[in-house]
């Protein structure tokens, strides 16, 4: 049913490109017998590219996990609370994006910072293409700005780390026997009131022959947390496993794996000037509070069109601020 409904998606976009074409070929007509229509055409030829590029980035999801849900996690780098408050701010931007799209997002781990920010954070992404968009997201993003918790006003720079997931549904089977599985409980931490406080409802698993650990502390029943965390724990194993069959053809999941805090896919700079820019793509953004706000619409297409074809959106200067 979803391989239908997005062939069925994709000639109806057919049909409307098709027909929006032909009104703008009827518009070019009327401009050239004289008719005063060049309001009409700026304004159809600036929607119709808007839709295109909607279009283009469907058309570029054609991996075979690409249409995916997703599982996000998001650390912060050294720094104490700078990266942490950084952290937080990543957090709430793909929240606002999956509020922007449509799509359910659940936070099912967060580890507050010690006086601001987040130490880490697990959030579940759920809608058709969530994997495929966000990996763009995968890798190190940078911060540079003025500090808010520095009393003298210096300039800091911050770095987080944003690792993506594909959910795995049930029609893929991934087989974890429970001899090789180790399941602690503990108390849940932060809010929640005297339940959480005073039952061990929180679940952390970590699979033995890999060393790969999950853990979810977000619902008050420790059953609904194990259920949260095996399939976390499975969409890890299946990437894991993808990893080592396919390590010569995942030059992307490479880059991931191999990641560190000098090698960032994205910079955003919020002083002495206000500027985002994609290191890969070359896309520069000056509407920083928008990107901020969860409009990373852009800077996604951008990297598609990169991943499939090569082709950078900027002109490849990087005269952004060490």
């Amino acid at each position: 049913m979803q391989d239908r409904k997005r062939l069925e998606q994709g000639l109806a976009d057919e049909a409307e490109v098709a027909s929006r074409t032909s009104d703008i070929d009827t518009l070019f007509e009327l401009a050239r017998e004289g008719e005063d229509v060049i309001g009409d055409i700026e304004r159809e030829l600036k929607s119709f590219s808007e839709r295109l590029e909607t279009v283009e980035t469907a058309m570029l999801l054609s991996g075979g996990n690409d249409a995916k849900s997703a599982i996000m996690a998001i650390h912060p780098g050294a720094g104490g609370t700078e990266s942490q408050d950084w952290a937080e701010m990543l957090l709430r931007m793909y929240l606002r994006w999956a509020e922007r799209h449509g799509y359910e997002a659940i936070v099912t781990d967060r580890l507050e910072g010690e006086g601001a920010g987040i130490k880490s954070a697990t959030l579940e992404i759920n809608g058709e293409n969530a994997y495929g968009l966000l990996q763009s997201e995968i890798g190190v993003h940078r911060l540079v700005r003025i500090s808010p918790f520095d009393a003298n006003a210096r300039r800091h720079t911050s770095f987080a780390s944003v690792f993506v997931y594909p959910q795995i549904d049930d029609t893929i089977n991934i087989d974890i026997k429970p001899e090789v599985m180790r399941v602690d409980v503990f108390r849940a931490s932060g809010a929640g009131g005297q339940h959480v406080n005073r039952t061990e409802s929180a679940v952390r698993m970590t699979h033995l022959p890999t060393g790969l650990v999950v853990q979810c502390q977000n619902e008050r029943s420790q059953h609904k947390n194990r259920a949260s965390a095996m399939k976390q724990m499975r969409a890890r194993l299946y990437e894991f496993e993808l990893d080592k069959k396919k390590a010569e053809e995942r030059k992307l999941e490479d880059t991931k794996l191999d990641i560190n805090f000098g090698s960032q896919i994205r910079s955003y700079v919020l002083a002495p000037y206000r500027m985002i820019k994609d290191h890969r793509t070359k896309l520069a953004i000056g509407d920083v509070d928008r990107v901020l706000d969860g409009d990373i619409d852009r800077l996604t297409h951008a990297f598609l069109v990169y991943k499939k074809t090569g082709k950078t959106a900027g002109d490849g200067k990087d005269d952004l601020p060490d």
